[in-house]
């Protein structure tokens, strides 16, 4: 199976890397597009800001590319926001191909929401397949999508929020699978067999 990461300055790409090897695949990392529009799965992580992230992507044309994918696209952490429409992270306008808007915690405990959380499931799907109905992934983050019709799976921190989109062929992920022990190597287990 051919798996592309996006390569766009953006942290994390290793850790996903790391786990997806420990499930057997071994993904080509890159901001080529024609190589991410042949992988049999694209694979959109990130940890960093949102401005820079999207000025990258701009610079390169995966803007414009992104949307236009027609394989499973999975988006992890800022890749989920990235995919949204805007963001009040640098008040930057992202991909759209969620139509939801990005925003900081504002009754948050403490920000960012970091350790790990319960993932409440609002529907069946594949992408749950062998996971508990309250499973713990782990999150780092400062903003989070607002609920909307594409939300799969919720997690509340002071308010609930978007823990899971999914739209078409494109499904994101707020936590971060690649460090949520059992859960989350289920869930890229999950992605890799859609």
């Amino acid at each position: 199976m051919n798996i592309a990461i996006v390569k766009y300055n953006a942290g994390n790409i290793k850790s996903v890397t790391y786990a997806l090897n420990r499930l057997g695949v071994e993904p080509v990392i890159t901001d080529n597009l024609e190589q991410l529009q042949q992988a049999d799965k694209v694979i959109f992580p990130g940890v960093g800001e949102a401005s820079t992230a999207m000025n990258y992507l701009r610079q390169r044309n995966l803007d414009a590319l992104l949307p236009t994918l027609k394989q499973p696209v999975l988006g992890i952490c800022l890749g989920l926001q990235l995919m949204c429409r805007h963001s009040e992270e640098g008040n930057v306008d992202c991909l759209n191909i969620f139509p939801l808007e990005v925003k900081r915690f504002e009754q948050a405990p403490k920000v960012p929401h970091m350790g790990w959380n319960t993932l409440q499931t609002q529907e069946q799907h594949s992408l749950f397949r062998n996971l508990d109905d309250a499973s713990y992934l782990y999150y780092v983050h400062s903003f989070y999508a607002e609920l909307g019709p594409e939300t799969m799976a919720t997690t509340t921190y002071g308010e609930e929020f978007s823990a899971v989109l999914h739209k078409n062929n494109f499904y994101a992920i707020q936590a971060h699978p690649e460090k949520s022990g059992k859960d989350g190597e289920q869930m890229l287990k999950n992605f890799l067999s859609l």
